[in-house]
């Protein structure tokens, strides 16, 4: 439903706050199902350990994704090279969404599928640890992305959604949130990239 401003006036406030209180619910729901979830847990468990030994082997971290998985990407990557929450060295950590250049000349030259498979082709090396974040686990661009980084012998992770995907064949480790609504999906995927981000830095220094 579309409102124009002069309806909103009409619309009672108690409405807002139960659609509010309703959402922090849900989003609550999900990351308590996965808290549940003792198999999810173990992959979460298991990044952490795959991260932890790349960056002691002079290894970095690569991640990507669409729209706001884009901007997960992106998040946990700052954490890295950044701080989390302890003042040490930056990590080495990459997200490939953000130059505008590369990917719109990628996606001009040859095809938005090959967008991330092309930057793993040329920055990704052996030893590295590759995250491919989707909520439906099949976006094309991510799942090439996965196997070009399979491809150069890199360890391969993915975080989605419920739904069995493309994204369950291909990654070494595929993090699935208990849920098929992409708000909250998206919401788990971040408190999961928290979770490593301050357990791997703790482990590192």
């Amino acid at each position: 439903m579309v409102f124009k401003k002069r309806d909103l006036g009409i619309i009672p406030s108690a409405r807002f706050g139960r659609i509010i209180e309703s959402e922090i619910r849900e989003s609550m729901a999900v990351k308590s199902r996965l808290l549940k979830n003792r198999a999810e847990i173990v992959k979460i468990e298991k990044t952490v350990n795959l991260i932890v030994s790349a960056y002691k082997k002079g290894k970095k971290v690569v991640l990507f994704g669409n729209g706001g998985s884009a901007a997960d990407a992106q998040h946990i990557a700052a954490e890295l090279v950044g701080k989390f929450k302890m003042e040490r060295k930056g990590l080495p950590a990459l997200a490939f969404t953000v130059n505008t250049s590369i990917l719109t000349s990628i996606g001009n030259d040859y095809d938005f599928g090959r967008v991330f498979a092309r930057q793993v082709e040329a920055l990704v090396g052996k030893g590295d640890v590759v995250i491919g974040i989707s909520t439906s686990g099949n976006s094309i661009n991510v799942i090439e992305g996965l196997k070009e980084a399979k491809r150069k012998g890199a360890k391969t992770i993915g975080f989605t959604g419920k739904r069995k995907s493309k994204m369950d064949y291909i990654a070494d480790i595929c993090i699935k949130v208990p849920s098929e609504d992409t708000p909250r999906i998206q919401e788990a995927h971040i408190t999961i990239g928290h979770i490593i981000c301050g357990i791997v830095e703790s482990a590192c220094y």
